[in-house]
């Protein structure tokens, strides 16, 4: 039988005092522990040969080895797993309407935490969590692809915040990351990197996953470490299945090769943020589930809620804001479209929480099971409300500053759920699962958009199960906890760089003792200029915009109206106090700007889907400053930041190629069913067709099949609003020089085409920008080039 980690024999210096607030530090075996003022240089100095080297190996002395560094003794196995969009009244395990029973056991056999707080935004949460420093700090006030040049917004996570991973990782660590990586600037994405701040420049040994803020969960652009290994073509295939089938071969592998060393396992499916995707028979498991409709909903919800003591009996249930209609004003058509949106979130959601299950079930079976810490974040923010009112059958249309509306949808809603759209429900299901806070992700000045589910299980440390913790932490808690668990001190120095203090602190104190003081007594937050200051029980909350409005016109944030409210006493936020008490509402205010100056939150930027734009920010380009592309033969899965940008302008795609007669494949795509354009054969008729946006296709072909032989096929876009956005143009294709067709382009995608659609040339990895053909569709023949020409 093999032994715990619990037990390993090493050999342990007197214990360091670490700002952390890790109790100890263990002296790794062989390696010098360079210290100062308490505090670690990483990495450690290399060891060397000290004794007395002779004229041949006869006359020296025994030669040793470099010791390997091993972890501290006793220190855990960590698995880290974080969910995506989800609302603090979504799973059963809270109170939802959506099953978890992988979260209801865990849940019994550990503790829950029910006032544990994100940022309100995907990739801001998850710098914060890596790197234990708010997620300004950590340069990651917004999404990587509205990144701006200001220290606190640019997408790029700072050399002196390492994250605890390599932390681990230098500390006698094996790591890994396996999903979903929002974490790297959409300029580095490509092939060509630089890599440095992709997963295994981060600290991980291992990466499986993908590159985006979300992707298609039945066709995703998947990566290994570094290199593409493209979209996973087989039937009846699921991301969040082959994320957990990934994450327990990795751990297979270990346990073979070598049991003895602790790993810290990060996972991170993408469920259940857009597009809402699951099995049909799991989908017709939820029919007519939902048909009471959002109010209902959360009324069910809150009293759970309270039934269970997950919220306090005096807590008052928030109202619907204003702006979203009550379920019993809509019409037949609504109710029939906004249900069967739920019905496939809720299929999605039990399908993630079955997946994760699996992992969370092996991890039962190792040998030093009890000395794993786990620690299942249930969402990076809130429910989204991406979807604007009515729903939508492509998030990206939000994006582009478009609703759908109940029409745009009604006749394709047997559709929803399937590898053809893009799917998000309305927002009103959003605010619904949020029960019992008021608002959605996006909304960081209320509890609707950070206040998420944690739940910690450490059965060598506690054995305690089926409790509930009450104490306000924060996402930047969870790096020194881990820190601390492992008797890892924060380190001064980690590759060259000094770093910055870690902000976040231990909270293995609440662990032991429901009623241990708090850790966290203050906390500002800030997205898209919605505001939110806790201090001491209290809460000021500045609402800038609400988060299905995807147009931000002008805005003050001086005059912008502010809310308090004594969380002690209030858990949902129901009573504002801002009129009774305007000398503390001030005084949060006056905190809100210093924290904000502090913490690098600072300018304020409001804008919308214009962000998207490099040129409207200044974001670095591949592509910027090229007016011709040439690519030379296949080439997949180039992001489109890094392609030429064909929006709002005039581009012409040649292509000299050698086919058969009846030849088919694709030339050129870029985007997919979210937006974009593809240049393809189709049984020798060329065509190109835009999608604008999943709410039109608008499709040219030739009057007249390619002959087999060589040509130069191309396809010339005139573009015909001048400097307005997403206009409309005309198509000329052309067979060796001769005009063979031409049409309208009513209307074109403006701002972006997709969060994790590719530019493939030859191939097409993605999704099929029309149904005419089946991804992917790789050409039949030679192609010999393709060259892209943009005028400006």
């Amino acid at each position: 039988m093999k032994s715990s980690k619990l037990f390993r024999s090493l050999l342990v210096l007197p214990f360091l005092a670490a700002s952390c607030g890790a109790s100890a530090h263990a002296q790794t075996a062989g390696v010098p522990l360079a210290a100062r003022d308490g505090q670690v240089t990483l990495p450690y100095a290399e060891q060397k040969f000290r004794g007395n080297v002779g004229t041949t190996y006869l006359n020296a002395d025994p030669a040793e080895f470099p010791a390997p560094i091993k972890a501290p003794e006793g220190a855990p196995n960590v698995l880290l797993v974080l969910l995506d969009d989800v609302g603090f009244g979504q799973f059963d395990v809270t109170g939802g309407g959506v099953p978890s029973p992988a979260l209801d056991e865990l849940a019994k056999e550990g503790l829950t935490f029910t006032r544990f707080h994100t940022t309100a935004l995907c990739s801001p949460t998850r710098a914060a969590l890596l790197t234990g420093r708010n997620h300004n700090v950590a340069g990651t006030g917004v999404i990587t692809e509205l990144a701006t040049g200001y220290d606190g917004y640019t997408g790029v996570i700072p050399k002196d915040t390492a994250s605890f991973a390599e932390i681990l990782r230098q500390n006698g660590y094996v790591t890994a990351w396996i999903g979903k990586n929002h974490n790297t600037p959409i300029y580095e994405t490509s092939a060509a990197g630089p890599f440095d701040h992709w997963p295994n420049g981060l600290g991980f040994d291992y990466f499986y996953g993908f590159m985006a803020g979300d992707t298609n969960q039945i066709r995703p652009y998947l990566f290994e470490n570094q290199t593409p290994i493209g979209t996973p073509d087989k039937e009846g295939y699921y991301l969040s299945t082959d994320l957990a089938d990934h994450t327990i071969d990795w751990l297979k592998r270990l346990e073979a090769i070598q049991p003895e060393k602790p790993w810290f396992a990060y996972l991170a499916p993408a469920a259940t943020h857009a597009p809402h995707q699951a099995p049909k028979e799991l989908i017709a498991k939820f029919k007519g589930k939902f048909d009471m409709g959002w109010d209902a909903y959360r009324e069910q919800t809150f009293k759970r809620q309270k039934e269970r003591g997950i919220i306090p009996a005096d807590t008052e249930l928030t109202p619907r804001p204003a702006s979203l209609p009550a379920w019993d004003s809509l019409n037949a058509d609504q109710k029939r479209l906004y249900s069967r949106m739920m019905e496939v979130f809720a299929a999605y959601g039990e399908q993630v929480d079955h997946e994760v299950g699996r992992v969370l079930d092996y991890v039962k079976t190792l040998p030093d099971a009890d000395n794993t810490m786990i620690i299942y974040i249930v969402g990076d923010n809130g429910a989204s409300a991406e979807g604007g009112f009515d729903g939508t059958l492509n998030e990206n249309a939000f994006f582009n500053q478009y609703l759908m509306k109940t029409e745009d949808m009604i006749d394709r809603i047997d559709e929803i759920g399937t590898e053809l759209h893009f799917n998000h429900f309305p927002a009103g299901w959003a605010w619904a699962v949020d029960t019992p806070f008021q608002w959605t992700k996006q909304v960081a000045s209320h509890l609707g958009g950070v206040r998420n589910p944690m739940i910690v299980k450490w059965p060598a440390r506690f054995r305690k199960g089926g409790e509930m913790r009450t104490q306000f932490l924060h996402v930047i808690d969870i790096a020194p906890t881990i820190l601390d668990a492992a008797h890892i001190p924060e380190p001064r120095s980690v590759n060259g760089t000094a770093q910055t203090p870690i902000q976040g602190k231990s909270f293995l104190s609440v662990l032991d003792d429901a009623k241990a003081e708090e850790v966290r007594t203050s906390q500002y937050f800030e997205m898209f200029v919605n505001r939110g200051m806790y201090d001491k029980g209290w809460w000021a909350a500045s609402l800038a915009f609400e988060p299905w409005d995807p147009v931000r016109g002008e805005f003050d944030p001086m005059k912008a109206k502010w809310e308090l409210y004594n969380l002690d006493e209030d858990f949902s936020q129901a009573k504002d106090l801002a009129a009774k008490n305007p000398d503390k509402l001030e005084e949060l205010k006056a905190l809100w700007w210093a924290e904000a100056s502090k913490n690098k939150a600072l300018p304020l930027d409001w804008r919308g889907a214009e962000r998207f734009s490099a040129e409207g920010t200044g974001k670095p380009n591949l592509a910027a400053g090229r007016d011709s592309f040439t690519y030379e033969g296949v080439l997949a899965g180039l992001p489109e930041s890094s392609a030429p940008d064909l929006k709002n302008k005039s581009f012409s795609v040649t292509a000299k190629v050698k086919i058969k007669e009846n030849a088919n494949g694709m030339i050129f795509t870029q985007g997919g069913n979210t937006g974009g354009w593809a240049f393809y054969l189709k049984d020798g008729q060329l065509k190109a067709v835009h999608n604008y946006i999943d709410v039109a296709v608008y499709s040219v072909e030739s009057d007249s099949a390619v002959p087999a032989g060589e040509h130069e096929l191309k396809m010339e876009f005139a573009y015909e609003g001048g400097k307005e956005m997403g206009k409309s143009g005309s198509i000329t294709l052309s067979i060796d020089g001769k005009a063979v067709g031409s049409g309208t382009i009513a209307k074109t995608t403006p701002f972006k085409y997709s969060l994790s659609e590719n530019q493939d040339v030859g191939t097409d990895t993605g999704t099929a920008v029309t149904s005419d053909y089946k991804a992917p569709f790789d050409f039949q023949g030679e192609l010999e080039k393709v060259v892209v020409e943009l005028q400006k």
